[in-house]
């Protein structure tokens, strides 16, 4: 039996078992003596020194550490404790931004509580130079490095509550602050996003994210103990689902019933519970047309006539493009018949709800079911939970790699033995936006197949980084590395959320042998990769002309331009357009004037073509030419003509869509389609130039064309 220790706190007398703390002992007799880094539950550290005390020593001590002694008297609310206390809030008051995160979301930071107690609103000292920044890389916890104390807190629920040891203390003196493991930005750590340190943290210094400007879903909403009931839960933090009450809900649905609709922006994923559901395309196969621009004759109908003999489903090689229409959900869709189906276990929606695309496709119940909606907080969690995503990489592997792995061209004749060798060896990584997958002229250690996600493609040069690709689902990378000398040749960064399948060296090389059409069509996507590149880079000059600049002339590889010294404003350049894609024009006679020359609206093929990032079912493409095009099951999102700087992407209304029924009977609802200039590449050269009566319009390279003009600009530009 623990021996008793009597003492006198505040005039007042107190017996207490032998080990207590002078903070516990005065918190039994309802006395509260002020402090930061401590809680309850946690060891006690005395780092912020507000729980001092006077017990007739030389100096004040720290009641959280300090324990009771007999016969000992413990003063706590003095004038000359308090006003200690005092200068010790406005010390930390000085670095604290004010208000915080924590004090506006919800109007208790602890620190700010103190300073109003003590009637302050400002520090009188001067905030330190050092500045410790923000760190937003986590998609659940706010880090703002400002608003930390050092209290510790943080620290000791992630070590000794939650045992997951990813929090610790970095730096000296004003250098002093918390880090993720090996000082990695808590995104890129092994963080589980529990939430344990946020409940922990008296400021504003880690806060829960949520999500900011998107409604929470409409369902049943289900509280923390129901959600841990269900296995996809299994691990994963109630304080943090607690925190988030709403982000996820439950609902039922009826066979027939649409859950969510192509082309429609969403902020949600879902998992199916029970039952089946039907995820289909319903827009037809076909390009924007306009049937007013028909039984037009003479040149314009013969222009017609050459274009409708190139096959729209041929590439710049006349070879056919892929079969697989890439969408946001573990299966592909077939071409030829856009229909597939998801289970019980099936998570849909994902890059929907991380990033905030339109959904790729509809997805109409199959039977009786239930599932999960979710925000992205919640989904972000589930991805970083290990017993979910071991479920996923299960399912993944069983069901999804087969089709995956087939839905691109070149892996179409793998063998079933082959798969079946593959699939336990394959892992699925995820990696954050900005997050660098391979780095250039590193050693080539494995290739990649996206899942998930954009991936864009540089090269590193004296004259800075040159974008070459956007890469997307079914795509993949690392091959050229693998196959020539084993060294990167470029960096390919993660643009957003994305997921690759990893295949290492070894079942790389294992495979290009024992399947020699593999490694042949291998071997020629690389070289035709690296004559792009090659032929991008040639295209690449350094200019001093700002206009030219200004006017992201230097991003075009091919300008239509205008000569208004001899253009008459006839519009046979337009009417050409038109006729040669279906009666929808591809440019607009206006846009903006460099010297004599007006730079029509019309697609200029871009060298870092952000058009291409974020199409929900990768209809937008660069062909190995260098020209964009937009294949014919665009489902009329409109979000590469918002990417689209220069406004060279249009749509235009699809009346097919309305007549038109998609899989399974279901209605089609695209009411429009993007179409943009596509160089008329069939032909030796484009229709509008071709078409000109007046020789004023041209398809040119900017850096050649207007060479001596800017090298004239740049001589006279005066130096220094």
């Amino acid at each position: 039996m623990a021996k008793s220790i009597q003492l006198t706190i505040d005039g007042r007398s107190t017996t207490v078992p032998d080990g207590t703390t002078i903070w516990d002992a005065a918190r039994l007799m309802g006395i509260k003596i002020p402090t930061l880094c401590h809680q309850l539950n946690q060891t006690p550290v005395g780092v912020c020194r507000l729980c001092v005390v006077d017990v007739g020593a030389r100096v004040y001590t720290p009641a959280c550490a300090r324990q009771v002694e007999e016969g000992m008297t413990v003063s706590t609310q003095t004038d000359e404790v308090q006003r200690a206390q005092r200068i010790l809030v406005e010390l930390l008051l000085a670095d604290h931004p004010i208000p915080c995160a924590r004090q506006q979301l919800t109007g208790d930071c602890e620190l700010e509580s103190y300073a109003r107690q003590f009637g302050m609103t400002q520090s009188r000292f001067s905030p330190k130079s050092f500045v410790r920044g923000q760190d937003d890389s986590s998609g659940i916890i706010a880090v703002n490095h400002e608003a930390c104390i050092l209290c510790d807190r943080c620290i000791r629920g992630c070590n000794e509550i939650k045992k997951n040891f990813v929090i610790g203390r970095m730096g000296k003196g004003y250098t002093a602050g918390i880090a993720f493991d090996n000082d990695l930005p808590m995104g890129s750590s092994t963080c589980v996003s529990c939430g344990e340190c946020m409940v922990s943290c008296p400021t504003g210094a880690l806060t829960n994210k949520g999500v900011v400007g998107v409604e929470p879903p409409s369902g049943e909403s289900l509280p923390a103990d129901e959600l841990l009931k269900l296995p996809i839960f299994k691990g994963v933090s109630g304080t943090f689902l607690n925190l988030n009450e709403g982000a996820v809900v439950r609902k039922k649905f009826k066979k027939g019933e649409i859950i969510c609709r192509e082309g429609d922006f969403g902020s949600t994923a879902f998992y199916i519970l029970k039952g089946k559901v039907d995820v289909f395309i319903t827009t037809p196969m076909a390009h924007s047309k306009s049937r007013a621009a028909r039984g037009e004759g003479g040149f314009l109908a013969f222009v017609r006539k050459l274009t409708s003999l190139a096959s729209s489903r041929e590439d710049s090689r006349g070879e056919k493009v892929r079969r697989w229409i890439p969408i946001d959900a573990p299966v592909d869709l077939d071409y030829y018949n856009p229909v597939a189906q998801l289970q019980e276990g099936d998570l849909f929606g994902e890059m929907t709800c991380m990033n905030f695309y339109p959904r790729s496709a509809t997805v109409r119940a199959a039977t009786d079911g239930e599932l999960l909606e979710m925000l992205r907080n919640v989904l972000d969690i589930l991805q970083k939970n290990k017993d979910f995503k071991e479920k996923l990489e299960k399912t993944y592997r069983q069901r999804a790699l087969d089709n995956h792995l087939r839905s691109v061209p070149i892996f179409a004749d793998i063998s079933q033995d082959f798969l079946d060798y593959l699939r336990e060896r394959v892992e699925l990584i995820r990696y954050k936006p900005g997050e660098v997958i391979i780095l250039q002229d590193d050693p080539a250690d494995s290739f990649y197949l996206i899942r998930l996600g954009f991936v864009k493609v540089t090269q590193h040069h004296p004259g800075g980084e040159f974008v070459l690709s956007y890469l997307s689902r079914g795509q993949f990378f690392g091959e050229i590395g693998l196959l020539n000398g084993g060294r990167r040749t470029a960096t390919c960064t993660a643009l957003d959320h994305v997921e690759v399948v990893r295949i290492r060296a070894d079942d790389f090389n294992l495979m290009v042998q024992k399947f020699p059409g593999i490694r042949e069509a291998i071997n020629r996507t690389a070289m035709e990769r690296l004559e792009e590149n090659q032929k991008m880079l040639r295209t690449v000059r350094t200019v001093e002309l700002d206009d030219f600049l200004v006017q992201g002339l230097m991003e075009a590889q091919s300008l239509l331009l205008l000569d208004l010294e001899k253009c008459t404003r006839c519009d046979d350049c337009v009417r050409a357009c038109a006729a040669a894609h279906d009666g929808v024009s591809r440019l607009y006679r206006e846009g903006l004037r460099f010297d004599k020359y007006l730079v029509a609206t019309s697609c200029r093929s871009c060298m870092d073509p952000l058009c291409m990032v974020g199409c929900p079912v990768g209809s937008i493409r660069r062909r190995d030419s260098l020209e964009i095009i937009i294949e014919d099951w665009c489902i009329g999102c409109g979000l590469c003509e918002k990417n689209c700087p220069y406004g060279n992407i249009t749509m235009h209304p699809f009346p097919a869509a309305a007549e038109a029924e998609g899989p399974a009977g279901a209605k089609a609802v695209v009411k429009q389609k993007a179409t943009t200039c596509d160089l008329c590449t069939e032909h030796k050269e484009p229709a509008c130039v071709y078409a000109c009566p007046h020789d004023a319009a041209h398809r040119v390279d900017p850096r050649q064309f207007f060479a001596g003009m800017v090298g004239e600009a740049s001589e006279r530009r005066p130096a220094g």
